[in-house]
This record gives C-alpha cells, sequence and structure tokens, in this order.
C-alpha cells in the first residue's frame, strides 16, 4: 500500500546515508576517505594510510576509521584489498550493535541489517564467491591477528549480504569512487526499465523518480542494477551471476530488438540494412540490397565479434584508446552501426580521446552515439544526458556555439530530472558551461 505523498517527474524519493562504506584504495591519496572529495589532503597522523580534506571529515570518519586504524598501521606498507575492508568495517560495526541500525525508506518504515537476505544457500553454490570468501577469511583473519573474528558461518552471511546488496558510489559523471551499503534503499527491486534512478551527492544515495507517481508505492519502484545496454540473454546473465535472480520485468518479456543489438552490416558497404547475426546462413541475402552472404563474411564477424569481447572485458578499469580504434577498424562494414559491442567499443573510445584532448575524434564518436543511447538507455537516463553534456563541452571548445546550446539544453532537461536543479553536477558544470556558451553567443 503506497504513503499519500505524490513524487512529480525528478522529485527525491529517497536520501540515505550508507549503513557502511568504502573509498577504493586506488583513489585513496586523491581523494576524501570520508566525503570521497578531490582536495587537498592530510594523512591520518596514526596510520598514515588514510587521507581527509579537513579536520571535520577526519572528526566525522573517526567513529568508523577507529575501528580499522590500528591495524591497517599494522599491514603497511600493504593496504588491504577494496572487498576485505568493506567486511572488515562491517564485522567492526556490527560488533559494535551495528545490527540494530534502522535505515528508513518511509517515515516509519525501516530496514535493519539482519532483514537483508544473507543468500546462503546461493552462496554456497557458487564456486567464484565461495573461491573469494575464502581468501578474504585468510585475509581477514591476518588483518585481525585472529581477533574479534565471527564464526566461518556468521561471516558468510556477511559476505552475502554485502556482495548483494552494495552499491557502487559513483561521482556525478558515474564514475565508480567505492562502495556503501544502504539499508532503507535496499528495500527497492530490479527492472531493465527503471521508474526512478539512483545518484550520489557525496556519499550520500540519493533516489529520484524518472515518472511521475501518485503517491509512494514502493511495489511500483524500481532502479537498475546493472547496465541496460545489453540483450535480454546477457542481461538475465549478469543477474543470475551477481544477484541470483532471473528477471521477469517488462524488458525482458516482450521481443526486444535482438536484430539491432547483436546485428552485422549489410557486406554492401553502401547498404545500410542490418543482418540477424544469429541466424545467418552462407547463400543468405539482404532483404534490401539482395547482396550475398558468405561463408567467410560469416567467419570474419565472429572472430570480430570474439576480439572485441576480449578486449572489452579487459578494460573494465583500464581504456586503451588505440585498442578501441583498432577495434572499431575491425568492426567497420562487418558490425551494425547500433550492435552494442560496436556502441560499447566506441563509447570507450568516445571518452578515451576526451582523456588525450583528441576533440574533434571525440566529437565523431559522441555524435554517433546519440541515437543509441536514446534507443538503449531511453530519453531520459543519465548517461545519455551526460553524453549531450560532453558534446556541449566539445563544441564549445570547438567554437560551435549553436550546437553547444543545443546540446547543453538538452542535457539540461535530461540531468535535472535524474540529477535535480541543485545537485552539484547543475551547480559546478551546467550553470558556468551555460554562461560560457551564453557569453559565446553574445545572449
Amino acid at each position: 500500500m503506497g504513503v499519500k505523498r505524490e513524487i512529480p517527474q525528478g522529485g527525491i524519493i529517497l536520501e540515505e546515508k550508507p549503513f557502511v562504506y568504502i573509498l577504493c584504495s586506488k583513489f585513496r591519496t586523491e581523494r576524501c576517505d570520508f566525503c570521497f572529495k578531490k582536495d587537498q589532503l592530510s594523512k591520518c597522523s596514526v596510520c598514515r594510510n588514510t587521507y581527509y580534506c579537513g579536520r571535520a571529515c577526519q572528526r566525522e570518519g573517526w567513529s568508523v576509521h577507529k575501528l580499522e586504524c590500528q591495524y591497517i598501521k599494522e599491514i603497511a606498507p600493504r593496504v588491504l584489498p577494496d572487498a576485505a575492508r568493506m567486511l572488515a568495517r562491517l564485522i567492526k560495526i556490527i560488533e559494535k550493535g551495528g545490527d540494530s541500525t534502522k535505515g528508513y525508506y518511509t517515515d516509519t518504515k525501516y530496514r535493519m541489517f539482519k532483514d537483508l537476505m544473507s543468500h546462503y544457500p546461493n552462496l554456497k553454490n557458487d564456486q567464484i564467491r565461495m573461491e573469494h570468501f575464502s581468501s578474504l577469511y585468510g585475509v581477514l583473519y591476518e588483518f585481525f591477528r585472529g581477533e574479534c573474528m565471527p564464526n566461518s558461518a556468521e561471516l558468510m552471511g556477511m559476505y552475502g549480504r554485502m556482495c548483494v546488496n552494495s552499491f557502487s558510489i559513483c561521482n556525478q559523471e558515474l564514475q565508480s569512487l567505492g562502495t556503501g551499503m544502504y539499508l532503507g534503499a535496499s528495500i527497492v527491486d530490479h527492472s531493465c526499465k527503471p521508474t526512478a534512478v539512483v545518484t550520489f551527492e557525496g556519499t550520500t544515495l540519493v533516489m529520484r523518480a524518472l515518472e511521475t507517481f501518485s503517491n509512494l508505492d514502493w511495489s511500483k519502484i524500481f532502479i537498475s542494477y546493472i547496465d541496460v545496454m545489453a540483450t535480454k540473454r546477457e542481461r538475465q546473465a549478469e543477474l543470475e551471476q551477481t544477484y541470483y535472480f532471473q528477471c521477469r520485468c517488462p524488458k525482458c518479456i516482450v521481443p526486444e530488438l535482438i536484430i539491432e543489438m547483436t546485428g552485422a552490416a549489410c557486406p554492401n558497404s553502401d547498404c545500410d540494412n542490418c543482418i540477424d547475426s544469429i541466424s545467418m546462413q552462407p547463400g543468405d541475402k539482404c532483404s534490401k540490397c539482395d547482396s550475398l552472404i558468405t561463408e567467410e563474411f560469416i567467419k570474419t564477424f565472429k572472430e570480430v565479434l570474439d576480439m572485441t569481447c576480449m578486449h572489452l572485458d579487459s578494460m573494465k578499469d583500464t581504456t586503451y584508446l588505440d585498442v578501441c580504434e583498432v577495434c572499431l577498424k575491425k568492426q567497420k562494414n562487418v558490425f551494425y552501426k547500433y550492435n552494442v559491442k560496436h556502441i560499447k567499443t566506441m563509447d570507450l573510445a568516445f571518452d578515451s580521446s576526451i582523456e588525450f584532448g583528441k576533440f574533434d575524434d571525440a566529437t565523431e564518436y559522441g555524435l554517433h552515439l546519440i541515437k543509441s543511447f536514446y534507443e538503449y538507455y531511453g530519453k531520459i537516463h543519465p548517461m545519455t544526458g551526460l553524453l549531450h553534456l560532453k558534446l556541449a563541452k566539445l563544441f564549445l571548445y570547438q567554437n560551435r556555439s549553436r550546437e553547444a546550446l543545443h546540446n547543453l539544453q538538452k542535457a539540461k532537461e535530461i540531468l535535472k530530472i535524474t540529477h535535480g536543479l541543485t545537485s552539484s553536477l547543475f551547480k559546478e558544470h551546467i550553470i558556468p558551461l551555460y554562461q560560457d556558451v551564453m557569453l559565446e553567443n553574445d545572449m
């Protein structure tokens, strides 16, 4: 039953501080361990391994950091792996009475740590996670010197809850900075066609409505746990592997554009038709231009697909522009222009080109990505809005002020819903960029 509170599109459904969280170790010397801000940092004077942007954050963070500080000092110069630090913090927080903490998702309703599913039976049948758990147990046993360790069954219950209920804490541009558990927000189920979106202000989770709700009914509020730019088979496999359920959302129970998502290009480079790569056989012909599908073309498609999948998998943490460019060259006249593997490769090349200052190439990639983002993410999605924002910046740099303004207006329309007009994204990026564009246009 819903709570009688209308929530407009873009309205805040839930704001919540994390129950437990960590900053990714790769940002340890770049960002504040408490608020995640990128600022001038000072080391913790005890462990000399944890950094803060000021006394206020160090004071606020001490309630948790004091539980780990001495242990971190003793293992230096080694750094505890991220998953181990998250679990170590969880152990200490529960030990200090954290299991009675309430994460409210309405004024009166809440969830506690014990309310989260441990997924114990699923874990026992998951070889990869069991190996990971065994490794973590050994690391934590050494870290805590064998003291205050829960028994194996208790620790596995904590581990299962952590694995399935953690959020990736991202900055406003959706770069992952850390991991956190949010007890109230854990009430929200997944859909590949979400009705709400989660962003973060520092470490505070903010959930906004992607459509208007006449009342707050949690049975109608869904977020996406995964990147939805993938085929139904890929999405369901990822959800089953990570969260132990099979998705039955509206997007998964209706036929999708599987032909386009996995499509091959027509062998005739002058034809823009999509060939069904799953069913194509030697001797088939393009339905639009009658070009022949040869055995050699099918072999090339499969080779390029295997190569692309291998490189996309290897670039999950670090993108290499030269690798992206090689893949895109191989994909030309082989992959259909809206094939998701092609789009994912181009998206990596887009961001990498910006990073290396190759702005003309980045603009070309970005313009090609727009239609695909609208098709696969939808009109109102952070990824679509951020793509327009990046294009606006690129066009302004190239003195193409009208195109910059057009993309900035599109970005604003989307991001005011997904991030909010009061977000740091608006204050630090969109408003200053508007001022620059207006000056350029003499408006």
